[in-house]
C-alpha cells in the first residue's frame, strides 16, 4: 500500500482537473488512475470526487484530503532533501506571496538577500492586493495587513500599522491642504480598486465619532503599488497603510494629513485593523528555509520602525 504515491496521484488529478491528464503525468492509463482512486475512497470510506464522462470535481471531503496531502507531501520532499543533501545550505522552493507595494519595496529585496546566502532557495514572489488561497496556490508565506480569519493558518504580527492620507508637498501647495473629511471632496482622490469596485467611501474617527466620506474617484487602479507612485508624481491625495509610504514620508516625497480622523477604509476602532502579519498554514514541521525567512521579515520591520 502506497499511501504517499496515493497522496501525489490524488493531489495531480484535482490540479489538473481529469484522470487522463494526471495519468499521463506519471504514465499510468486513465482505468490505472481511476482503479487507485477508487482504492483510496474505499480505503477512507468516503468520496473524494465526484466523477463524469468530461470531469472530475473535489467533494467537501475530497477538498481536507487535497489540502492535507499537499502540505505532508511538502513536508516529506523536505525531509528527503535534506536527507540526501550533506551541504549546510538551504534548499527548495520558497512561494511567498504579499501586497504589491510591500512585496515590490521590502519582501523582494529579502528574498534576494535570503538567495544570496543560500543560493539553493527557489523563490516565487506571488503580488496581488487581492484575497489568495494559500492552500490552491501552494503558498509557504502570506505577509498581508490585517489579520486572517481563517483560524486553520498561523498568524505573527510583524509591526503595528494604521492607514494615512498621503499627497505630494507639491500637490498641496498648488491645491491647499484639507482640514476636515469633506474637504476631500474638492480634491482629486486615487483610489484602490477591489472586486473590480473603487473603494471610494472613507472612513473617519475623531473624539470617538465616526463618519464616511463618499469620495471622488480621480484615478483608481488593483495595484497599491501605483496608487502611492500616482500620490508621489502629485496627482491627488491616496489612503495608504502607514508602513507603505514611511520611506515617502521621512524623505519628503509625501506629508500625512487629516491623521487626528484616523482615516481607514472601513469602520474600526482607531489603530486597530491594519497590523501587518507574517501567515503560513499550520504544521507541525516548518521548513528550515520557512522559518529563517520569517525569521528576516521579523528583523526587517521591527529595523524599519525604529530607522
Amino acid at each position: 500500500m502506497d499511501k504517499f504515491g496515493d497522496m501525489d496521484l490524488f493531489v495531480r488529478v484535482v490540479r489538473s482537473g481529469g484522470l487522463a491528464a494526471a495519468g499521463r503525468e506519471v504514465n499510468l492509463s486513465p482505468a490505472s488512475v481511476s482503479a487507485r482512486i477508487n482504492g483510496l475512497e474505499k480505503r477512507h470510506d468516503t468520496r473524494l470526487l465526484n466523477r463524469t464522462t468530461r470531469k472530475v470535481s473535489v467533494t467537501e471531503a475530497g477538498q481536507a484530503f487535497y489540502d492535507a496531502s499537499v502540505r505532508i507531501l511538502a513536508d516529506v520532499t523536505e525531509v528527503e532533501q535534506q536527507l540526501l543533501s550533506s551541504r549546510t545550505q538551504l534548499i527548495g522552493p520558497l512561494h511567498v506571496t504579499a501586497t504589491s507595494d510591500l512585496g515590490q519595496q521590502y519582501v523582494a529585496p529579502l528574498l534576494s538577500k535570503l538567495v544570496d546566502k543560500h543560493p539553493g532557495i527557489a523563490p516565487c514572489l506571488h503580488l496581488t492586493d487581492g484575497i489568495v488561497n494559500l492552500a490552491e496556490l501552494n503558498i509557504d508565506v502570506a505577509i498581508r495587513y490585517c489579520k486572517p480569519p481563517d483560524s486553520s493558518l498561523v498568524a505573527k504580527r510583524l509591526a503595528a500599522n494604521h492607514r494615512v492620507l498621503v499627497a505630494s508637498p507639491a500637490y498641496l501647495a498648488k491645491n491647499g491642504t484639507p482640514s476636515g473629511p469633506d474637504d476631500l471632496l474638492q480634491h482629486n482622490c486615487l483610489t484602490m480598486v477591489r472586486l473590480s469596485e473603487p473603494l471610494t467611501n472613507w472612513y473617519f474617527t475623531k473624539d470617538n465619532k465616526q463618519q464616511s466620506v463618499s469620495i471622488n474617484s480621480f484615478q483608481s487602479a488593483n495595484d497599491g503599488s501605483l496608487v502611492r507612485k500616482w500620490a508621489v508624481q502629485g496627482l491627488g491625495i491616496a489612503l495608504k497603510s502607514y508602513l507603505d509610504v514611511i520611506d515617502d514620508i521621512r524623505a519628503g516625497r509625501l506629508v500625512s494629513v487629516l491623521d487626528s480622523f484616523s482615516p481607514d477604509y472601513q469602520r474600526v476602532a482607531p489603530g486597530h485593523g491594519a497590523d501587518l502579519y507574517v501567515v503560513y498554514p499550520t504544521r507541525q514541521y516548518v521548513p528550515d528555509r520557512v522559518r529563517t525567512f520569517i525569521n528576516m521579515l521579523e528583523k526587517r520591520f521591527i529595523q524599519l520602525i525604529d530607522e
